[in-house]
């Protein structure tokens, strides 16, 4: 490994792989965006990771969406590591001609590129999603098997049942942890834009004799994390609407589960991803292992912050969301030696401090939340 290109190389994880890379002596190259989504209105001056990769990388101001900057960033390289996308679950599904044009289009053209021009990339690693997965996976004792449950109906959400059910089940069923091989089913547009990426990298670079890896990351959070941004990340918004002094509301009932997964853990792995020998064809879940409610996330970062706005459990819910998910990380344990070093509670608590050192954002949530009541999506 000579000279990576991180596509978004500027984002949270991008710019994290980056520093580390460089300081390896890694020749790095950044295609990005700077998206003001992402990076805040005047990204060049004042998103912090940029500025954290700025002047140590071969940075170019592109869009994967323009084969001509895909060619220039191209140059040299030996592995690309493509993690350029649009990620906001529920505004994928009203800005669909976006998600898939970035996230599906911009993966075909470096594709087709790597098909028919002459390069030096020997291995592509990209970004898929525990989006693909869907509703994760339960355990059925009635049935004596695992089984991937559908989309929650909105007739039993409206009644305030939150629960997953499976069709021919009266018990309830039992959640466990995501393998690699579960159903990919997703529930969104950005789950399907992120499962088509990782089956075109898969298929084309094999057909191409270049080696392919996939990463199925959980909900990556810590440090450095966008602060400016409504539509994904949980923490960030949180901590702004808490910061600004403004009450949370819980979705749902506030038991639904997600895998947070610390940074630094994730920069680990996704290094590994590109060096480690006979990977190619794999793909692997990204995360701890264990599962967190959403109203253990409030509860912590309110005492983390020592605030206390009204947290609000008032049976909101976004048609589309899932109720749980969290990985079975044994193989990436047992194929990459990856183990989490960031439990939630120490992950929570340096990345409250963090946040405290940045200026306080302006919570631009409910606007996120009016744009999804204007599309049907939020009840």
């Amino acid at each position: 490994m000579k000279h990576v290109l991180i596509t978004g190389g500027a984002g949270f994880i991008g710019s994290n792989v980056a520093l580390k890379l460089v300081n390896q002596g890694i020749k790095v190259t950044v295609l990005d965006n700077l998206s003001k989504q992402i990076h805040g209105e005047n990204p060049e001056s004042d998103s912090p990771l940029f500025l954290s990769i700025k002047d140590k990388v071969n940075f170019i101001k592109g869009s994967v969406t323009s084969r001509k900057d895909w060619l220039n960033a191209l140059e040299g390289v030996d592995i690309v590591l493509h993690l350029a996308a649009e990620t906001g679950t529920g505004q994928s599904m009203y800005e669909i001609e976006k998600y898939v044009d970035v996230n599906i289009g911009g993966t075909a053209i470096l594709l087709d590129i790597l098909a028919n021009e002459k390069t030096n990339v020997k291995r592509v690693v990209v970004a898929e999603s525990r989006a693909i997965y869907g509703e994760g996976r339960y355990w059925s004792e009635e049935l004596g098997q695992y089984v991937y449950p559908n989309e929650r109906p909105e007739e039993t959400m409206s009644q305030g049942d939150f629960e997953v059910k499976y069709k021919d089940c009266k018990e309830n069923l039992k959640l466990v942890a995501t393998t690699e091989d579960s159903l990919i089913h997703p529930g969104s547009v950005y789950g399907i834009t992120k499962q088509v990426q990782g089956q075109l990298v898969h298929l084309v670079c094999k057909s191409l004799g270049i080696e392919s890896v996939s990463f199925r990351y959980q909900n990556v959070y810590g440090p450095g994390q966008s602060l400016s941004n409504p539509y994904t990340g949980i923490l960030s918004i949180f901590s702004t609407r808490i910061l600004n002094g403004n009450e949370i509301n819980i979705f749902e009932d506030g038991k639904e589960t997600r895998d947070f997964v610390y940074i630094d853990d994730v920069v680990e792995a996704t290094i590994k991803g590109l060096t480690v020998p006979g990977i190619s064809g794999e793909a692997f879940n990204i995360g701890t292992g264990v599962a967190t409610d959403v109203m253990k996330v409030a509860e912590t970062l309110n005492k983390s912050y020592d605030k206390k706005v009204t947290i609000k459990v008032n049976g909101n819910y976004r048609l589309g969301d899932i109720r749980h998910n969290y990985a079975d990380i044994t193989k990436a344990k047992d194929l990459l030696d990856y183990e989490p070093k960031w439990d939630f509670e120490k992950g929570i608590k340096e990345f409250a401090k963090w946040v405290l050192t940045q200026p306080v954002k302006q919570d631009t949530y409910e606007k996120s939340i009016d744009e999804m009541k204007q599309k049907g999506l939020y009840k």
